[in-house]
């Protein structure tokens, strides 16, 4: 009976081990709402509900565009904005960086293969630093959540924040910076995702079985994605607007002046989840009394610093190109506050 039990015990264990944590986080979020706030908590889930409802049109836009890039492989032309001058590169790597759907492991082996090759730095920079920013995706959620204005304001920010890295980072290196940037132990293989990065782009790929396959996959796997961690950012919106003082926000990131940016910036590094959690979550921060520019700030600041794009930064290049990277992304997100500020 003992042995039955211990068998049930750990098969039990076994099953919640295999689920995922960001469905056991929203359960376990909502279940101590429920019990420590069963006054407030109809509220709270009000609020949730009808946010993530209101998304759902952007979601499906940007599931199905998502799917679209990886079927048809429009990913290889990446490959072309490292061909040719320097500062043609730091252009070209600036805005397809903000517009690229990759993930961080699939940027590494490519990376390191151009690095390895000789491609300058400075174009490399560029793309590292808007690439976190935005992608279509990515895009589309803040559309949703913030407005058409903040989501065309953050993709100009993430062009912006590379080309600036990638002209700053080409006059230090003609100064004699970062000569040498690759870690003698970069890695030059993935995560068994593939590299994109190869190949022709096929427009008409419904015409191929297995582009049509990877449209069905990947349509799925992101949709999924972008449900769960929806969830949980509404759901955590609506806590924020109940129970985080109005006037506490107010007065670290209100206001017009340039300090509630840097205080944008500075809590957005630390605080950031993820680009598709963060701006239901800035969004109640903006109703609670956050500026306009100091949620652009955060935005920002915490895409280049969350942990999947330090990672990828981290697992090639040395300490200097790294804390480059990240002086670069923190002051590109205070000067993209402060302008953002200015605009709207």
């Amino acid at each position: 009976m003992t042995e039955l039990a211990l068998r049930t015990a750990d098969a039990f264990w076994s099953r919640l081990r295999g689920l995922d944590r960001v469905w056991l986080l929203i359960a376990a979020v909502a279940l101590a709402t429920a019990l420590l706030a069963p006054a407030d908590a109809p509220e709270v889930f009000e609020v949730a509900v009808s946010s993530f409802l209101s998304t759902l049109p952007f979601i499906a836009v940007a599931v199905a565009l998502v799917a679209w890039l990886k079927a048809t492989g429009a990913e290889a032309i990446v490959a072309r904005a490292f061909q040719g001058r320097e500062i043609r590169m730091i252009v070209l790597a600036a805005a397809v960086g903000g517009l690229a759907p990759f993930c961080s492991c699939q940027v590494i082996p490519f990376i390191a293969g151009l690095l390895a090759l000789g491609a300058p730095i400075s174009a490399v920079m560029a793309f590292w630093l808007s690439s976190p920013l935005m992608d279509p995706a990515s895009f589309m959620i803040t559309a949703g959540a913030l407005g058409w204005t903040f989501a065309i304001g953050k993709a100009v920010a993430a062009v912006g924040v590379g080309l600036g890295g990638g002209l700053l980072t080409a006059g230090a290196m003609r100064a004699g910076l970062f000569a040498n940037p690759l870690k003698a132990t970069a890695p030059s293989g993935g995560c068994g995702c593939g590299s994109p990065f190869k190949g022709k782009p096929v427009w008409r790929f419904w015409q191929v079985e297995k582009r049509r396959e990877t449209f069905r996959t990947e349509a799925l796997s992101n949709a999924l994605f972008l449900v769960k961690w929806l969830a949980l950012a509404y759901l955590l919106e609506g806590l924020m607007i109940r129970f985080v003082p109005a006037e506490t926000v107010g007065a670290l990131a209100g206001g017009d002046g340039p300090l509630s940016v840097v205080v944008g910036a500075l809590v957005g590094m630390p605080a950031y989840l993820n680009g598709y959690a963060a701006p239901p979550l800035v969004a109640a921060l903006i109703a609670q009394g956050m500026s306009a520019g100091a949620a652009m700030a955060f935005l920002t600041a915490g895409a280049v610093s969350c942990i999947p794009a330090m990672a990828a930064v981290w697992s090639l290049v040395r300490l200097p190109v790294f804390a480059a990277y990240v002086a670069l992304g923190l002051g590109g997100a205070i000067v993209s506050g402060l302008l953002f500020s200015l605009v709207v």
